[in-house]
């Protein structure tokens, strides 16, 4: 069992390890992007230049198979953010999974960060369990460096923003046609859309991502507690695996972004 410290401010509580990793993926978006655009030419495309316009291209390609061409454009830059941060967060921890073993004695901060809980029973319980591994062999393992988008508040904060947005694009192009939808085919449908937009859509986007990367950086975290020898092998398949598999991630993630936008923007909708 790996713990990560935690604070709580304004009865809101805060994954330390997370949110450290929520700003490393977003600089190294932010670095990638502007070292592949910094010598952009109007000539024959290389290199750098080459690729990042696959990538656009490939974006692109996603939004116009939904979208007509207006609305494709508008939001290719949407769809180029989201599947390049989803992909890097997702890789981070899978290729990088980094613990830190503590032994013996801690202190009473970090005590408190690792213990914080919703009730003095849960966190007693927990206080007692990491003493034991405190006292043990093999240590008190702590995540510090891992994917964010292996925490549900972080996958569950971009579905919640990409929905808004498609939200606000429907309301944007026309409110009538925008609740015209919920009564659709016929009126009694209309619990039935505001289910699928409300509840399902939003438990399924993120709960999706969130399950596949998490589950990855759990078994990584038992092949390496194996041992190298018994390990390898199998560790080098399945870091091989969740590669694609956060890959595949991100473009799911992306594609459905710009499937629930065209179901609020599109004419024939």
């Amino acid at each position: 069992m790996h713990l990560s410290p935690r604070f709580e401010w304004l009865g809101m509580v805060f994954d330390i390890p997370t949110m450290i990793m929520m700003v490393v993926t977003a600089l190294v978006v932010f670095l990638l992007v502007v070292g592949l655009t910094r010598n952009m030419s109007t000539g024959v495309p290389r290199g750098a230049q080459n690729f990042i316009e696959w990538v656009i291209d490939f974006i692109r390609g996603i939004s116009g198979n939904f979208l007509d061409k207006k609305y494709a454009s508008r939001v290719v830059a949407l769809g180029l953010t989201v599947f390049l941060y989803i992909f890097i967060g997702n890789q981070l921890g899978l290729v990088l999974n980094i613990t830190t073993s503590y032994h013996g004695q801690i202190s009473e901060s970090f005590m408190n960060q690792l213990t914080l809980s919703g009730t003095p029973e849960a966190a007693h319980a927990k206080e007692e369990m990491i003493k034991e591994e405190l006292a043990s062999e093999h240590g008190l393992p702590v995540s510090w460096w891992k994917s964010p988008t292996a925490t549900p508040s972080v996958t569950f904060a971009l579905a919640f923003a990409v929905l808004l947005y498609s939200h606000y694009l429907g309301l944007r192009k026309g409110a009538g046609k925008y609740f015209k939808h919920y009564v659709e085919p016929h009126p009694l449908m209309i619990l039935l859309h505001i289910m699928e937009d409300f509840i399902i859509k939003p438990l399924t986007l993120p709960l999706r991502l969130f399950g596949n990367i998490f589950a990855g950086e759990v078994l990584i975290s038992v092949l390496l507690g194996t041992g190298v020898l018994v390990a390898t092998l199998p560790l080098i398949v399945w870091l091989g695996y969740s590669v694609f598999v956060g890959s595949v991630q991100a473009y799911i993630f992306t594609t459905l972004t710009m499937v629930y936008i065209s179901q609020k923007v599109n004419e024939d909708h």
